[in-house]
């Protein structure tokens, strides 16, 4: 495999055989939606360039912004560390990409080893890239497949998950929060995303109505008893509905009523920031990273956990332990929680209930023993 690896190793910092090389062919080196354009044979009119330029608007939509910045630093390690081997990073070559996995896996210099589901993660990008650039990613090549393979046998470890937000927890987290504006919007922001079972970026993406703003990610329908979330979520559009609670002091629905009045929101993004002095509502759309910061400050100041440091307090609560408090706490059929989370599978629910009856099926007494 080794001898296979320097020979094609020569092979990847040498000019393709029929086709430009890297300097000649910068946009291959940059992808982006501009890439599309008329084929060469087609004689260009005012009807096709304007049709290009919705494909390009389409193109760039096919991947959220989070998930493109993602790939583009995926990239940009990659070509800076073929370059720092002095080779190229096209066109793609499994051998020195299978190097590139096992540096990421053992360790280099001041760059910690990465984990299992990382190097996984960059690998996706780096195929991804390559798509933008014209070419294929063979991810089945033994050079790839194999190193990987000996990565996950020897580097996997169990996925850490984070802690769930019980229903007590959530109700001490926003006792703790006031009823200024900023009270106001956290409130909902936590009720809301912890009876939806949203992701952090689900509820930052939140509009007043349908096709307010070109950035929406869904909108929200308030009705007697409950409201209706619209999402264009990670597998496609779906619907939330969350109901209204025994109480308005912990009632989702109310939390956001309140909030949009008080805030005077009618039109644009719901969750926005406030004033230096906490008494207007910006039209600035908050970053999902706030939810992820507000939950652990609630943590904190409820004192949940308060029988671990600080430190480990914080690295067990996330965005996702909202999610994962509705799965652990909601006493319903599981297919309804599964609905609700936007999950295609069962078995995928189950890994965010943390406190379940594991064993309320018996195969053991069902075979007869």
């Amino acid at each position: 495999m080794r001898s296979d690896m320097s020979e094609n190793n020569e092979k990847s910092i040498s000019k393709p055989p029929n086709g430009p090389s890297v300097s000649e062919d910068n946009e291959r080196d940059h992808p982006s939606s501009e890439a599309l354009r008329l084929p060469s044979f087609v004689a260009g009119s005012g009807t096709l360039n304007r049709l290009v330029d919705t494909a390009r608007d389409y193109a760039r939509a096919a991947a959220s912004d989070n998930t493109l910045k993602a790939y583009a630093k995926d990239w940009a390690h990659f070509a800076r560390w073929c370059r720092m081997k002095g080779a190229e990073p096209l066109p793609p070559s499994p051998e020195m990409i299978g190097l590139y996995l096992a540096d990421l896996a053992s360790g280099s210099g001041l760059s910690p080893a990465l984990s299992v589901s990382t190097i996984e993660r960059r690998l996706s990008g780096l195929g991804w890239n390559y798509a933008q650039r014209g070419f294929t990613l063979d991810r089945k090549n033994r050079h790839i497949a194999a190193v990987l393979a000996g990565i996950k046998r020897k580097h996997a470890r169990p996925p850490v998950q984070k802690e769930a937000i019980l229903a007590e927890d959530i109700l001490a987290m926003v006792a703790t929060l006031p009823f200024d504006l900023r009270g106001l919007r956290d409130r909902a922001i936590l009720l809301l995303g912890y009876a939806g079972g949203l992701r952090r970026s689900e509820i930052v993406s939140l509009d007043v109505h349908k096709d307010d703003t070109p950035d929406s990610g869904g909108w929200i329908e308030i009705f007697d008893k409950g409201a209706l979330l619209t999402l264009n979520a990670k597998t496609g559009w779906r619907e939330v509905e969350i109901g209204r609670g025994s109480k308005e002091q912990t009632c989702p629905v109310h939390a956001l009523e309140q909030w949009l009045h008080f805030a005077k929101i009618d039109f644009g993004p719901i969750f926005v920031g406030t004033s230096r002095d906490g008494k207007r509502a910006s039209e600035t759309r908050l970053n999902d990273k706030h939810v992820a910061r507000l939950i652990k400050r609630t943590v904190l100041d409820a004192g949940i956990r308060s029988d671990l440091p600080e430190k480990d307090r914080l690295a067990l609560f996330s965005g996702h332990s909202l999610r994962a408090g509705l799965a652990s706490s909601a006493e319903v059929d599981e297919r309804y929680v599964q609905k609700q989370l936007g999950h295609s599978s069962a078995e995928m629910t189950r890994r965010y209930q943390r406190r379940r009856d594991r064993f309320r099926v018996n195969l053991t007494k069902a075979a007869g023993l």
